[in-house]
């Protein structure tokens, strides 16, 4: 999988990026489907805002992290992410089952207009 990680207003450096790279390979090994991750780290009035984006199963997924510090944020974005993508998988493999056909109102409705009800 490849992590593209790109800061705004803020360096970059390898430590972070190792840092991001543990976090991100980690969601990356739940879900072996995913191709690409992009990272932008954004600091802007003292705050700092983690946006990740990324394609799954067809549908674009992305989340925001923000804190007064980078890594939290960054962990913050990890999480929603994780759970963004949790999320998708189950709707996924919801749709796979066969949904069962409910008989009991028309029945029900039958019975009913075939009473004497006076």
């Amino acid at each position: 999988m490849k992590i593209n990680v790109s800061g705004h207003h803020c360096d970059i450096s390898e430590s972070i990026k190792v840092d991001i790279e543990q976090k991100f390979t980690k969601i990356a090994s739940h879900f072996p489907t995913l191709i690409a991750i992009d990272i932008i780290v954004t600091k802007e009035h003292g705050e700092f805002r983690a946006e990740v984006a990324t394609k799954y199963e067809g549908t674009s997924i992305a989340a925001k992290g923000t804190n007064t510090v980078m890594y939290p944020a960054i962990n913050q974005a990890a999480k929603k992410l994780d759970a963004a993508l949790k999320h998708r998988k189950g709707l996924l493999k919801g749709n796979l089952h066969q949904k069962p056909t409910v008989t009991t109102p028309e029945i029900a409705h039958e019975i009913i207009q075939d009473m004497d009800l006076r």
